[in-house]
C-alpha cells in the first residue's frame, strides 16, 4: 500500500528466485533519520495533540448549539475516526504522489477544516467541515509520517515510532492549554481560525519526509544535490532530460500516460495487497489483532472526550484549572512512550508480552475510573491510563512481528483503520448512555467489557498454539 518509488528503505537481492531478503540501506538509523524522527513528532502534536485536546471544544459546542451530548460527540469522534480510516486509502495517494506530497496536501485540507469550523452555524456543519474535512486532512497528513519513521529505523525501530509518538502527550499538554486560553480570550470561533493557521505548520513537517535514495546513489538525503525523480512519475526537469523529451503537446500526452500508468501500477499494488493471493486476511493471528483493534481505541478517546465534562459535573473544575486531568495523562503518556520503546527493544524482554500488559493495565484503569469522585483519585487513574497507553508505540513493532517487514505498511494501515472505526463509535457511545442513564458510570463500566473482548480476541490464537503444541508433544510420546 504505501511502497512507493521514493519511499524504498530496502534492497532485495536481484535474483527473483531466491527468497527475498532485506538489506539494510546505509541510511538507515543515522543522519536524515532523525530528521524524520523530529517531523513526525511534530505531526503527532498537530494531529493527534488536537484531537486529544477536542474535550475543550466539546463543551464549547455544548453551550452554543444545545444539541445532546451524543450528538455533538459526533464532531470529535468523526475527525478521530476518518484521520485513521482513510489509511487503507491514502496508501493510493502514497503511491502515486509519495509521502512528502501527501503530507503536504494533507496540511493544506487540515487548516482548510479547521478554519471553515469556524463559521459553523449548528453541529450538523462542523460534521462536514472538521469531521470529514480536517479529519481527511490530518489522515493525509499523519500516516506518511508514521510509514516513514518505519521505513528510515530497522534496529531502533521501536525507539524510533516510541520518540516521533511523544508528540501525541506533548499535543495534549500543549494544544489543550491552547485552546482553553483562545476560547477564553476570542471565544471558540477564532480560536478555531487560529489553530487553522497553526495547522499549516503540517506543510513544513511534510517537506522534511525527504525520500531515501536508492542503495549507492549520492543524491539521496545524505548527498549533496536533492534526489532527481526516478521511476515513471512525472517530475520537473533538467535541462539535460528536457533535451531528449518531446515538447507541445506530444509531451504533454507523454506525460499524461506515464502518470496514468504510474497510477495504474500503484493501485494495483494496493489492491493485491488486500484482495490478492498474499491477502493478509488469511493470518489468524493478524485477524485476531483487527478485532482487538476495533474495540480497543475507544476505551482510549472516551476519557479524552467526556473527562471535562465529567470533572465539570463533579464540580472540581477550579482544581482541574490549575492542572488539567487531559494533561495528566499526556505528561505520563509521553514518559511511558519512550520507556516502553526501551524496555521492548531489549533482547530478554517479549514485546508480546509488554503489549499484553499494559492492555490489561488500561482497561483496569477503565473500570475504576468511574469510582473515582475526587481530583485526586481521578488523577491517580489518569496517570495509569497514561502509562498503559504507552502501547500504541508498540504497534507497529507487534504488526511487524505478526506479518513480517515486507507487508508491515499494508498491514498497519489496516490496523489503524479498525482503530478509526473503533474511535468513530465509542465517544457517542458513551454520550447516548449518559443521555438515558444521567450517569457516565455505564458508559466506562461496557466500554471496559469491550476492551475486555478485544483482549480475548489477542488471548485465542496464542492458547490455540499452546493447545496444539501440547497435543504434538502428547502424540510424539505416544508414539515413541
Amino acid at each position: 500500500m504505501y511502497t512507493s518509488h521514493e519511499d524504498i528503505g530496502y534492497d532485495f537481492e536481484d535474483d527473483p528466485k531466491d527468497k527475498k531478503t532485506l538489506k539494510s540501506h546505509p541510511n538507515i538509523d543515522s543522519g536524515w533519520a532523525w530528521m524524520v524522527v523530529l517531523s513526525s513528532f511534530f505531526v503527532h502534536i498537530l494531529i493527534m495533540g488536537s484531537q486529544m485536546a477536542l474535550g475543550v471544544l466539546n463543551v464549547e459546542w455544548l453551550e452554543e448549539f444545545h444539541q445532546s451530548r451524543g450528538l455533538t460527540a459526533w464532531v470529535s469522534s468523526l475527525s478521530m475516526g476518518i484521520t485513521l480510516i482513510v489509511g487503507p486509502f491514502i496508501g493510493l495517494f502514497i503511491n502515486t504522489c509519495g509521502c512528502r506530497r501527501t503530507a503536504i496536501i494533507g496540511g493544506l485540507v487540515n487548516s482548510l477544516g479547521w478554519v471553515l469550523s469556524a463559521y459553523a452555524a449548528n453541529v450538523h456543519y462542523l460534521f462536514i467541515t472538521f469531521g470529514v474535512t480536517a479529519g481527511l486532512g490530518s489522515g493525509m497528513a499523519y500516516l506518511p509520517a508514521v510509514v516513514m519513521v518505519g521505513r528510515y529505523f530497522q534496529k531502533r525501530r521501536a525507539l524510533a515510532q516510541g520518540l516521533s509518538t511523544t508528540g501525541t502527550g506533548f499535543g495534549t499538554f500543549l494544544m489543550t492549554l491552547l485552546l482553553k486560553h483562545l476560547c477564553a480570550e476570542y471565544g471558540w470561533r477564532d480560536a478555531m481560525f487560529i489553530q487553522g493557521a497553526v495547522s499549516l505548520n503540517l506543510c513544513v513537517c511534510g517537506a522534511l519526509l525527504r525520500p531515501l535514495a536508492a542503495r549507492g546513489d549520492p543524491e539521496g538525503p545524505g548527498g549533496a544535490a536533492p534526489a532527481r525523480p526516478r521511476g515513471p512519475g512525472p517530475g520537473p526537469a533538467g535541462p539535460e532530460e528536457q533535451a531528449g523529451e518531446p515538447r507541445g503537446a506530444l509531451g504533454v500526452l507523454k506525460t499524461a500516460g506515464r502518470l496514468g500508468r504510474r497510477v495504474r501500477e500503484g493501485f494495483r499494488a494496493w489492491a493485491s495487497g488486500y484482495f490478492g493471493t498474499a491477502s493478509l486476511f488469511t493470518n489468524r493471528r493478524f485477524v485476531a489483532f483487527i478485532l482487538w483493534a476495533l474495540f480497543a481505541y475507544s476505551s482510549f478517546v472516551i476519557p479524552f472526550i467526556h473527562l471535562p465534562e465529567i470533572v465539570h459535573l463533579y464540580r472540581l473544575s477550579e482544581q482541574n484549572d490549575v492542572f488539567p486531568l487531559t494533561s495528566v495523562i499526556a505528561i505520563v503518556h509521553i514518559l511511558a512512550k519512550v520507556i516502553l520503546g526501551v524496555v521492548a527493544d531489549l533482547p530478554c524482554v517479549s514485546v508480546w508480552n509488554v503489549f499484553l500488559m499494559a492492555n490489561f493495565t488500561l482497561v483496569l484503569s477503565i473500570f475504576i475510573l468511574p469510582l473515582m469522585h475526587t481530583y485526586a483519585g481521578l488523577a491517580v487513574i489518569c496517570a495509569l491510563i497514561g502509562f498503559s497507553s504507552g502501547y500504541f508505540s508498540l504497534m507497529p513493532v507487534v504488526t511487524e512481528d505478526l506479518v513480517g517487514i515486507e507487508h508491515l505498511a499494508n498491514a498497519y494501515g489496516i490496523i489503524i483503520c479498525a482503530n478509526g472505526i473503533s474511535a468513530l463509535l465509542g465517544p457517542p457511545f458513551a454520550g447516548w448512555i449518559y443521555d438515558i442513564t444521567e450517569k457516565y458510570d455505564f458508559s466506562f463500566y461496557i466500554c471496559g467489557l469491550l476492551y475486555m473482548v478485544g483482549i480475548l480476541f489477542l488471548l485465542i490464537q496464542p492458547c490455540i498454539q499452546m493447545i496444539e503444541q501440547s497435543r504434538k508433544k502428547y502424540l510424539d510420546g505416544a508414539h515413541v
